[in-house]
């Protein structure tokens, strides 16, 4: 079955009601995927659900008219990522792999021995909407300004459980830990590429709502944990237990 394009907009999607396409949207279809009226295109907003859309199109600018729904709204788990901030193309990489992994939130923390600081939300937005686009997924991650991470643990609602991937080596594994937080709100928290500092274990570990776990006997690279930790939390108890087998459209 030939590929329909997906696309994510950020306006209403109605049954008949036409929307304009940014320059971005309407180069890629009209010039790269070298579409022309009346060719199908799927759209989701994070709200409305999927639609089938008609693409029209005037001089150099596209614009689509739904026409059905074809999916309803769904959220993803209400599972929140605290991540510390690494290089450029590895901070993109953690990014577009929590978006295509199924994170709800995305948090860069800064930490005593992160050495980056600055991160630019309009590129995680970027990321999150093409890997939103590609995976199927109906909405799109709540991309949060970088934070310092004791300001983040200020304000974490402490009826939430914090996942914390302790590189220390004395926390237990995850599948021992998360057994039981099957379908309830979470969120995991992994470090820069020189691990948490002294300080900053001592004041997690003193957290009740925060769960040290480990992920093995060998110490990873930070994006390599951030994509572990996602995937075992996801397969333990995200919603990888009742995925529908989604077929091609």
């Amino acid at each position: 079955m030939s590929h329909i394009a997906r696309l994510f907009v950020d306006e209403p999607l109605l049954r008949d009601q036409p929307l304009d396409l940014p320059d971005d949207q309407s180069k890629y279809l009209l010039r790269v995927m070298r579409l022309s009226a009346g060719a199908m295109i799927r759209a989701f907003n994070g709200a409305d659900g999927e639609w089938r859309c008609e693409l029209m199109v005037t001089g150099k600018r596209a614009a689509l008219r739904p026409i059905e729904q074809t999916r309803q709204q769904s959220a993803s788990p209400d599972l929140t990522l605290l991540f510390a901030p690494v290089k450029k193309a590895r901070t993109d990489f953690i990014v577009e792999k929590a978006a295509e992994l199924g994170a709800r939130r995305i948090c860069p923390v800064i930490t005593e021995y992160t050495q980056t600081s600055r991160v630019r939300t309009d590129r995680m937005r970027s990321l999150a909407i093409e890997a939103a686009e590609q995976t199927e997924r109906m909405d799109l991650p709540e991309i949060e300004e970088a934070a310092p991470l004791a300001t983040v643990l200020s304000i974490w609602d402490p009826a939430k459980p914090l996942i914390y991937c302790d590189e220390g080596g004395d926390a237990a594994p995850i599948q021992t830990k998360v057994s039981a937080l099957l379908g309830k709100p979470a969120g995991i928290l992994t470090g820069p590429e020189g691990g948490f500092s002294p300080r900053e274990r001592n004041m997690l570990r003193a957290l009740e709502y925060v769960v040290p776990i480990t992920l093995g006997p060998r110490i990873l690279r930070a994006e390599t944990a951030v994509v572990s930790a996602l995937t075992l939390w996801q397969s333990l108890v995200g919603d990888w237990q009742n995925a529908p087998y989604l077929p091609e459209s």
